[in-house]
């Protein structure tokens, strides 16, 4: 035999092994994921409601944990597996910060976070979006002031993100850009509707008043 029967049933092992690793190491990442999502999902509850954003923080540190816990594993026997979890550490930066934001708190670094450039970059692109969630609900509560507020972070973020020109096979951005692009000028209109309706109202308090017997 050219190849000892044993060297195969080690092959076989290790394969079988890495499968189960794997398997482990991407339902770990589906529930981080998930996590992430409904962390944020309660984070913009917080944002328009307005309320305290103290108890994010025990569910954040929760989380935190685990996304700690994952990004070990791949520093260790998991560093062949990125791509397994690579959608749930981008959703994690996108919720770690979101929290960070609406705690007014500031934005945690890759390194905080334990990842690498690509799920922050990532991350941080999608984080145009919710910021556009919080600015809209701003609007629908007639919190103007607030919402100029969100547009200008997303204007800053659309600015960073722009630096980062790579190949797609290193760094798939030119998709986010765009994206973040069209949200940014999508909210620059709906802040600058809101603008004129408040000062057309103003307006017509003021005249009124000048009008009144």
């Amino acid at each position: 035999m050219l190849i000892p029967e044993s060297v195969a049933r080690g092959l076989e092992e290790e394969l079988r092994q890495r499968l189960a690793f794997r398997d482990t190491l991407a339902e770990r990442a589906r529930a981080l994921r998930r996590a992430s999502q409904d962390l944020m999902r309660r984070t913009q509850v917080v944002a328009a409601r307005g309320t305290s954003p103290a108890p994010l923080a025990v569910e954040y540190q929760r989380l935190s944990r685990s996304a700690r816990d994952l990004v070990l594993r791949l520093k260790g026997e998991g560093w062949r597996d990125e791509g397994v979890v690579e959608d749930a550490l981008q959703e994690w930066v996108e919720a770690s910060l979101l929290v960070a934001l609406v705690r007014q708190r500031p934005l945690p670094s890759p390194r905080a976070l334990g990842v690498h450039a690509e799920p922050y970059l990532l991350g941080l692109s999608d984080l145009v979006g919710e910021l556009r969630r919080v600015a809209v609900s701003a609007l629908g509560n007639g919190q103007v002031a607030e919402a100029v507020e969100n547009l200008t972070r997303m204007e800053t973020l659309l600015h960073f993100l722009m630096r980062f020109d790579y190949p797609r096979s290193l760094l798939s951005m030119k998709p986010k850009q765009d994206s973040a692009r069209s949200l940014l000028e999508r909210t620059r209109a709906d802040v600058e509707m809101a603008r004129y309706l408040e000062r057309f109202s103003r307006e017509g308090q003021q005249r009124s008043k000048r009008t009144a017997p």
